[in-house]
């Protein structure tokens, strides 16, 4: 699987986990020159709390874009560390 934005690769693994809908990226997967640290947080009843991180290419920044369950309920376990995106960003095989 690949995350895209901008027609720019921006995560891509054959482990995807699939929770809700969302393929959940393994962190050694992600391009880390295209994500900046963002403050801001949601909180699933079933999962936990998620931190958020902007997506960046050339430039360009979607906000809050990508998310990331740190520390997950046991419930969510398997997704602990991994990112999933929205906003625009396209989840292609």
């Amino acid at each position: 699987m690949r995350a895209i934005w901008k027609d720019t690769t921006i995560a891509e693994s054959d482990r995807t986990v699939v929770v809700d809908g969302n393929h959940y990226f393994p962190p050694d997967a992600i391009v880390a020159e295209h994500f900046a640290d963002s403050d801001h947080t949601t909180v699933c009843g079933w999962k936990g709390t998620a931190n958020y991180k902007h997506v960046v290419v050339g430039g360009q920044r979607n906000e809050n874009a990508a998310w990331i369950y740190r520390e997950p309920k046991d419930a969510a376990k398997e997704i602990a560390g991994h990112v999933a995106f929205w906003k625009g960003v396209e989840v292609v095989d």
